[in-house]
């Protein structure tokens, strides 16, 4: 049975909490994904809540090329000819119980989609969650130096006016689809709200991008009402952000598509979520293009 890979380690007293999840792989560009979750497990020293045994949900030899398979195998350590590590991939549920919260970071499955959506249903029922968050990337033409697009699905229509409040876009998209759509789908049947903060991020920059997870950590942080010290991500985002504008202003062709790349950023702002300014400012004869 599915359920014997969950292993439930703790019961705290939640109630009406919120879950919030993060995934690696698919929609994670940036580390936005498990980068925001690791903060988030760290900022609010959250404890072990369960765990997914991986065997039945993972490919760990895939054909192909090393750098294509390396992908799915094991993280595996060895020093001075000594295996120290092998790591298969983890998901853990953490709780924090002051802000009725429970935080997952995993792999998304290979196999068995529905087996590991109902080990992570039965935890949201276990911990008395009501709503739940997924929280990711994709890549799109956003400067770096600007705030980054959110965009947003979810489980039922009745969640996107709270959504819409707080300025999220609401996605358009058909194509691959990943487990967290296919949560979505389960989400509503199963009793719980769901949706998605995802970030626009700029395809040029590599690494872990913390100007993206202070930017999704604080939209989260917004629509659940729960208290996050963002401080700590603002420096590092704004340090990110100083140092890629040093390197590209020292490749003049970089620069000039960058630039071009904010004015069409900004124009597309101003076009989606300030048309009503912009329409009042052309009726006074004011122009801002």
């Amino acid at each position: 049975m599915a359920l014997d890979q969950l292993k439930i380690v703790a019961q705290p007293k939640l109630s009406n909490a919120t879950m919030v999840l993060g995934f690696s792989g698919w929609m994670d560009g940036g580390d936005v994904s498990t980068g925001t979750i690791e903060y988030l497990v760290d900022s609010f020293n959250a404890q072990i809540l369960a765990q997914i045994e991986p065997e039945q949900f993972y490919i760990y030899s895939f054909p192909g090329s090393m750098e294509v398979s390396s992908l799915f195998r094991p993280h595996l350590k060895i020093e001075e000819g000594l295996v120290t590590e092998f790591k298969p991939p983890a998901n853990t549920f953490y709780y924090e119980q002051a802000n009725n919260l429970v935080l997952f970071e995993g792999k998304e499955p290979n196999f068995n989609w529905s087996q590991f959506a109902d080990c992570m249903f039965a935890v949201a029922t276990a911990a008395d969650v009501s709503a739940i968050y997924f929280i990711g990337s994709v890549g799109g033409m956003a400067p770096h130096t600007r705030e980054p697009r959110l965009f947003s699905s979810v489980s039922h229509a009745r969640i996107k006016y709270t959504l819409e409040a707080h300025g999220l876009n609401f996605t358009n998209y058909e194509g691959p689809g990943s487990f967290i759509s296919y949560l979505m789908t389960l989400a509503d049947q199963r009793g719980f709200e769901m949706a998605t903060i995802v970030a626009e991020i700029p395809p040029y920059v590599q690494g872990r991008n913390f100007k993206c997870i202070e930017a999704v950590a604080r939209k989260l942080a917004a629509i659940t009402a729960t208290p996050i010290n963002l401080g700590d991500l603002r420096v590092l985002g704004d340090e990110l952000e100083i140092r890629i504008s040093e390197l590209v202003e020292k490749r003049p062709e970089l620069a000039e598509q960058i630039h071009k790349l904010e004015e069409d950023y900004d124009n597309d702002i101003f076009d989606t979520q300030m048309g009503d300014l912009k329409i009042w400012l052309e009726e006074q004869g004011l122009r801002l293009e």
